[in-house]
């Protein structure tokens, strides 16, 4: 598969992403996601978003979210003007 460059990217700006999974995490996993938003939905999903500096950064996140055992519904990469700054929301 040929990588395509994205001339609207810039390659020394960390993509940002929205992690959503199954389930309510507690607020004692906001140091284990690396700064990451943990926003708690009101559906009883959890969504985990904020910048990610490449794409094994983006695996090891992904692979905390499956040592939890928690389903993983979507991961999106999202404009950065999109997301807020880090913090945990209730």
């Amino acid at each position: 598969m040929a990588h395509q460059h994205n001339p609207k990217t810039n390659p020394d700006k960390p993509m940002v992403y929205q992690i959503r999974i199954r389930g309510h995490l507690d607020i004692q996993w906001t140091n284990w996601f690396d700064g990451l938003t943990i926003t708690l939905e009101n559906n009883g999903n959890t969504l985990l978003a904020g910048p990610v500096a490449d794409q094994a950064v983006l695996h090891g996140l992904l692979r905390k979210v499956r040592d939890l055992g928690m389903p993983l519904l979507s991961v999106i990469c999202v404009e950065t003007d999109q997301t807020e700054k880090s913090e945990v929301k209730h």
